[in-house]
């Protein structure tokens, strides 16, 4: 099954602000998410937020979040950035 993955307009616009190697990272991160789903324990750091929520890092200062909702294929990268920052 592939999954939809949509990212949220605020992380598009912190994706610039990321070091190339990150951004390369996280483009590699969304391709596993669209063919593998939301389960990604093959990323550094991987872990579940919530019921729904995930999250892996980048590098040591960089992080990606997504959610899921269940019995869906749409994924919603809903943070990109600093790990200082994050939402959990």
């Amino acid at each position: 099954m592939r999954y939809t993955v949509t990212i949220k307009k605020r992380v598009i616009k912190s994706i610039g602000k990321m070091p190339k190697m990150e951004q390369q990272a996280l483009e590699r991160l969304i391709t596993d998410l669209e063919h593998d789903g939301p389960r990604q324990t093959r990323w550094r750091n991987y872990s579940r937020l919530g019921a729904n929520e995930y999250h892996c890092h980048l590098s040591y200062h960089w992080v990606a979040c997504w959610r899921h909702e269940a019995e869906t294929i749409e994924i919603e990268v809903y943070y990109a950035g600093s790990r200082e920052n994050a939402p959990y």
